[in-house]
C-alpha cells in the first residue's frame, strides 16, 4: 500500500458507550439515521454481489437485520452489534482455514467475502431507525463497535505466559492486515495481508525457538480511523505481551519488502472513502512525535532465508527534507539527521502510517530494544493473464488464487524466521 507519489509501477496502494435510552417512538429516532458511506454504495455493483454470493456471504445480513429489529433499547442492540460482528470474523476465519462450508465456489483463502459483508452490515447499521431513540453518539458506538469486532481486534487470544491450554513455551506474534483498497480503479481486488490474516489467526508456527502462535486482525483503509487512533487503541494492550509483531500491507510488483524505515507524513493519496489527507500523521504527545521510526525486525535474517518464490528485499529508501531544506530528496539508505519525512521506505500512505503508528507505540513502551517488530510489504497480488480488465473480467482465476496461497505461505515463513532470530536494535 504504497503512494504511487513514491514510485512508479507500483499499484497504489470517541469510543463512547451508555446504558439503554428509552423507548420514544420511530420518530424520534428517525433523524439519526444516516445515508450509506461512499465504501457502502460499491455494495449494489455487480462484482461485489457476486463475491458475497459466491461465498455464502450474502446471507450474514439477513440474521443481523433481525437482531437489530428485535432489539428494544441500546444495551440489547449493542449486544446484537458486538454477537454478529464477532460472528463474522470467526465466520472469515475459519473459511480461510478449512472449517466448515465454503458456502460456495470462491476459493477459501479469499479476503474480499468479509470485506463486503461488513459493509452489508455497517450499512445496515447507519441507516437502522430504530423503535426507540438513538443519537448520533449512541449509533457512532455501535458502527465502532460492529468494526472492531468484525476485523478481529476483539479476539486477540495470546497465550498466558507461554502456558495456554498446556503449551508451554508457545511464543506470541501479532499480525494486521488490511481491507482492499483502489476499488474505483478495480473493483475486483483482494488485498494479500487480508488474506494473510484470516489464513493465520490462531494457528502455530514452529520457528527456531519452538512453537509461536499468530493471532491478528484487520484495519480499514480510511484516513479518518488512523486519525482517531484506531491502530493504537488496537495494539496498545498486546504489545508488552507479544513476542513479535509485524504490520503486512500489498506493496509492490513481483517482491516482499521488509521496510527498514518509517516516516510521519501523510501523503494525501485517496482512501476507500475518497478521502485525501495531508501532513503530519495526527497521534497523541505531538511535541514528541519523531520524524522517523525503524524497524526492529530481524530484516538481515529474513532477507538471506529461503522463505518462498517471492524475493525479499531490505528496503532502506526513504524521501526526506533534509534539515535546512525545502525540496524532498530520495536517500537510498535512510534519512539524514534532522530532516523532515515526506516517505518511509513504505511511502506516505495507510501502510506506512500503520507501520509509523505501531512503532512508535513501541518506542513510547520503552519496547524498541527488546521487541521484534515493523512492516512487511507483499507482492500486488495480480490476476492471470488475459484477466486484467475491470470491466469484463473474472472476480477470480487460478493464477490469481495461485498468487494469493503462494503470498499467505510466505509471510508464514517470514515470521518462523523472524521469529527465530534475535531482535535487531
Amino acid at each position: 500500500m504504497i503512494s504511487p507519489r513514491v514510485r512508479t509501477g507500483v499499484l497504489a496502494l470517541a469510543l463512547l458507550t451508555g446504558l439503554a435510552a428509552p423507548a420514544t417512538g420511530t420518530a424520534a429516532a428517525a433523524g439519526t439515521a444516516a445515508a450509506p458511506t461512499v465504501e457502502e454504495q460499491r455494495l449494489t455493483r455487480a462484482v461485489p454481489q457476486e463475491i458475497l454470493r459466491r461465498s455464502g456471504f450474502d446471507t450474514a445480513t439477513a440474521a443481523f437485520t433481525r437482531a437489530l429489529d428485535s432489539a428494544r433499547g441500546y444495551a440489547s442492540a449493542r449486544r446484537a452489534v458486538e454477537r454478529h460482528g464477532t460472528a463474522l470474523w470467526r465466520r472469515a476465519v475459519d473459511r480461510a482455514q478449512g472449517r466448515g462450508p465454503a458456502g460456495g465456489d470462491l476459493s477459501r483463502d479469499d479476503d474480499r467475502p468479509l470485506y463486503w459483508a461488513r459493509l452489508t452490515m455497517t450499512r445496515e447499521l447507519r441507516t437502522w431507525e430504530p423503535g426507540f431513540a438513538l443519537g448520533e453518539t449512541r449509533r457512532a458506538a455501535l458502527l465502532d463497535a460492529l468494526e472492531r469486532t468484525s476485523r478481529g481486534q476483539r479476539d486477540i487470544r495470546l497465550p498466558h505466559e507461554g502456558r495456554d491450554k498446556g503449551e508451554k513455551g508457545v511464543r506470541r506474534i501479532l499480525l494486521t492486515g488490511f481491507d482492499p483498497f483502489t476499488l474505483d480503479r478495480d473493483i475486483r481486488i483482494s488485498n494479500p495481508s487480508g488474506a494473510t490474516a484470516l489464513a493465520l489467526d490462531g494457528t502455530v508456527v514452529e520457528t527456531a525457538d519452538g512453537p509461536a502462535r499468530v493471532e491478528t486482525a484487520v484495519f480499514p483503509v480510511r484516513w479518518r480511523d488512523f486519525a482517531e487512533g484506531t491502530v493504537e487503541r488496537a495494539l496498545r494492550p498486546y504489545l508488552e505481551r507479544v513476542d513479535l509483531f509485524t504490520t503486512v500491507s500489498q506493496g509492490r510488483v513481483g517482491r516482499f519488502d521488509v521496510e527498514r524505515t518509517n516516516g510521519a507524513w501523510r501523503g494525501g493519496f485517496a482512501d476507500n472513502e475518497n478521502a485525501s489527507s495531508t501532513g503530519l500523521a495526527p497521534v497523541a504527545d505531538p511535541g514528541s512525535q519523531p520524524q522517523w521510526t525503524t524497524t526492529t525486525l530481524p530484516y538481515a535474517a529474513i532477507v538471506a532465508a529461503p522463505t518462498g518464490r517471492f524475493p525479499v528485499y531490505d528496503n532502506t529508501s526513504v524521501t526526506e527534507i533534509p534539515a535546512g531544506g525545502t525540496t524532498p530528496v530520495v536517500r537510498p539508505d535512510g534519512p539524514t539527521p534532522g530532516s523532515s519525512a515526506r516517505a518511509g521506505g513504505g511511502g506516505d500512505y495507510l501502510s506506512n502510517e500503520i507501520a509509523y503508528r505501531a512503532t512508535l507505540l513501541r518506542d513510547r513502551l520503552g519496547l524498541h530494544d527488546t521487541l521484534p517488530g515493523g512492516h512487511v510489504h507483499t507482492p500486488v497480488l495480480q490476476f492471470g493473464a488475459g484477466n486484467t480488465d475491470p470491466a469484463s473480467g473474472a472476480v477470480t482465476d487460478p493464477e490469481f488464487v495461485r498468487n494469493r496461497l503462494d503470498i499467505i505461505a510466505q509471510v508464514r515463513t517470514i515470521l518462523k524466521v523472524a521469529a527465530g532470530s534475535p531482535v535487531t536494535r
